[in-house]
């Protein structure tokens, strides 16, 4: 799962970064508007973590933006301005939830994986697709209810399949999932086969029903 930390506090942030990555998620930063703005125009985030107060503009018409691009990227809004008329105007821009300063990492982290259970997942801690069981909170994965021992980049990869069932899902559009906008730096995307390739031998070796599907010369689709 990816997140967007726009946040000009910048020990903050790195803290939000390390803690996030520990808990393995794919975590970007942008430290003004501008690069905000950036941002959210060129990817999609599962998540965004959102200051209302930035170097260069503000936090709402970062969510005015999201709303004209019809982008539908949950946002938490971060902020240590706490009045009641900053958290209704968010919310009714389009934000998920509101998080005031300061708060615990394990706060932050809970509020993240409540957004994304509703988002992607009806609310649920734990999906099921036929034979096949994913734990959230504990990032494992079960097929015929015996445990794949699989990767952090897999885990991420199946989840994204799974969230986008019967979609085709282009080669640019796993690999900036997998590697944010580090993709761009790629000459190809060799290593998206490989992830997708070893994703699928440790589902199939495990009985999984073969949903993973390689559409030629586009990308993958998980067939329901």
């Amino acid at each position: 799962m990816k997140i967007l930390i726009i946040e000009d506090e910048q020990e903050l942030a790195k803290d939000m970064m390390k803690f996030l990555a520990s808990e393995q998620y794919l975590c970007e930063w942008a430290f003004d508007f501008e690069e905000a703005m950036d941002k959210i125009s060129a990817y999609e985030y599962d998540c965004i973590l959102l200051d209302l107060m930035l170097p260069g503009g503000d936090g709402l018409s970062i969510l005015n933006e999201l709303k004209e691009l019809n982008k539908q990227d949950g946002v938490i809004i971060i902020s240590a301005k706490n009045s009641i008329e900053d958290k209704v105007k968010g919310l009714k821009l389009g934000a998920d939830d509101y998080l005031a300063k300061p708060f615990h990492q394990a706060e932050l982290a809970a509020r993240i994986e409540s957004l994304i259970r509703r988002k992607h997942f009806n609310s649920s801690n734990i999906i099921h697709h036929n034979e096949i069981e994913i734990d959230l909170q504990a990032k494992t994965v079960k097929v015929q209810n015996q445990f794949v021992n699989i990767t952090k980049k897999e885990f991420q990869l199946l989840l994204f399949f799974v969230g986008n069932k019967n979609r085709v899902l282009s080669k640019s559009a796993l690999a900036e999932h997998l590697s944010g906008d580090f993709a761009d730096m790629f000459d190809n995307h060799d290593f998206v086969y490989a992830h997708v390739k070893n994703l699928k031998r440790k589902l199939k070796e495990a009985g999984y029903g073969d949903y993973i599907k390689t559409i030629y010369g586009t990308g993958y689709k998980w067939e329901q």
